[in-house]
């Protein structure tokens, strides 16, 4: 998962750490950018089975903007392919067009 300087700073926050002590156990470089670690088998670091995302407030844009990234609505097979691995898309209210254009343009700013 992709993270900001000021994501890092809005996770670090809301589980009352530091910055630096947040950085130290959940942040990666790969590059020029940051990502939180992962799980072995590559589910979030802050995923948990029973109780869900247990950051959601302080989620990054990425994770608040899934599934509706450019890649998974190009085409109704990339829908489809979605909906075939979480089982939460394509459930619950229908989100217009412009919400999901609106997703798709925090995604590429």
């Amino acid at each position: 998962m992709w993270v900001e300087a000021d994501e890092i700073q809005q996770l670090a926050e809301f589980r009352g750490e530091t910055v630096e002590e947040f950085s130290a156990r959940f942040v990666r470089r790969v590059g020029d950018r940051y990502s939180l670690i992962e799980k072995p088998g590559g589910d979030c670091i802050f995923w948990d089975m029973q109780a869900g995302c247990t950051v959601y407030p302080a989620r990054p844009t990425q994770c608040r903007t899934w599934p509706f990234w450019p890649e998974n609505v190009e085409t109704p097979e990339d829908w489809e392919n979605v909906r075939a691995v979480c089982p939460g898309s394509g459930q619950g209210r229908v989100y217009s067009l412009s919400e999901i254009q609106s997703s798709i343009a925090m995604i590429r700013k």
